[in-house]
């Protein structure tokens, strides 16, 4: 099984991006799915996740409202739509993955998940 993510890059604050992970070698519409981050000298952040059936989403404070987490099942692929990005955003971005997540929970730690992907560099400029 393998989780791939692109779509990081550099953009000025206040501005756009979307991540996009895609799986393979697994079920994946049997997956809750989440997005982590993780900046210079800090944790793996829980930042965003949405439920195996899609029906439940869960976002950090920190970007409620701004940051939005969506899946396409036909395309195995999970996304992380990203907008009025700020410099504290700045950091390298991994999709997680855990059979029959239901997102119940209030956050998540990296513990909760056993599939990771690469991870991908996102850097906001001020």
């Amino acid at each position: 099984a393998q989780m791939v993510e692109s779509g990081g890059g550099l953009v000025q604050a206040g501005g756009s991006l979307r991540l996009s992970c895609t799986a393979s070698g697994r079920a994946f519409a049997l997956d809750g799915l989440a997005w982590f981050r993780q900046a210079p000298g800090k944790e793996r952040e829980f930042v965003a996740a949405i439920s195996w059936t899609g029906r439940r989403t869960l976002y950090v404070d920190s970007v409620t409202g701004r940051f939005t987490i969506s899946r396409d099942n036909a395309k195995k692929t999970v996304y992380l739509q990203m907008n009025s990005l700020k410099p504290e955003d700045t950091a390298v971005y991994y999709c997680a993955a855990r059979q029959f997540l239901d997102v119940t929970s209030s956050s998540y730690s990296e513990a909760d998940f056993g599939s990771w992907g690469q991870g991908t560099q996102v850097t906001v400029s001020s």
